[in-house]
């Protein structure tokens, strides 16, 4: 029981919700979007993914944005947690 109750006082609490942490999840999944679909190699197979600005995305396929927003969430759950243990959030 106390090393319970030790272990519980040092871990942080990530999962509680905040608006900063959709902040940088929203930050790392454009910034996901801007960069991955240029370095996909064929990220225009298949049908168009309908963006306000296709031009700044790269004009992406379904498939690229997924893989583009899928990559963005793992890079914004790295951020958040590096983030949190770190004291910043």
């Amino acid at each position: 029981m106390d090393l319970l109750a030790v272990v519980q006082s040092t871990i942080t609490d990530t999962a509680a919700p905040g608006t900063s942490k959709l902040i940088v999840m929203g930050i790392c999944n454009i910034l996901a979007l801007v960069v991955l679909p240029r370095v996909i190699k064929y990220p225009k197979v298949g049908p168009k993914m309908v963006l306000p600005f296709p031009s700044a995305f790269n004009n992406p396929s379904v498939g690229a944005f997924l893989a583009s927003t899928s990559a963005g969430h793992l890079l914004g759950t790295a951020a958040i947690l590096a983030l949190t243990t770190s004291g910043a959030l």
